[in-house]
């Protein structure tokens, strides 16, 4: 029984050597020190006008995960439409109830103005 993990054992040492070999040459190649040149942010080759750590809007973050949350549930209706001839009427009910939360959860955004942009 042991034998059959061998291959994986032997693979999963291998990846972990050629890690710390990649690390290792990258370490032994690269430069030493750094130039303030180096730490610089890269915007094409011309000099920033400004710092680069500018603050974003609360609102930002917020838009950003609300779309990440409504993204993601989206993702749920693929599996239900493949398999949804074998789901019959339960699988139709089960999903209107699904989108019924989110619209709830949406009508609270919209109420709360977390998608109006200022």
């Amino acid at each position: 029984m042991p034998t059959d993990y061998l291959p994986i054992f032997v693979l999963a040492t291998l990846a972990v050597l050629f890690g710390l070999l990649i690390l290792g040459i990258s370490w032994y190649l690269g430069p030493r020190h750094a130039h303030s040149r180096h730490m610089i942010p890269y915007e094409s080759g011309i000099m920033p006008q400004m710092s680069a750590r500018i603050r974003f809007p609360v609102k930002f973050y917020l838009v950003a995960m609300l779309f990440i949350v409504f993204d993601i549930e989206a993702v749920f209706f693929y599996p239900w439409a493949v398999i949804y001839r074998q789901l019959r009427l339960y699988g139709f009910f089960e999903m209107i109830i699904f989108i019924a939360i989110l619209l709830v959860g949406y009508f609270y955004l919209v109420k709360k103005g977390a998608l109006e942009w200022e």
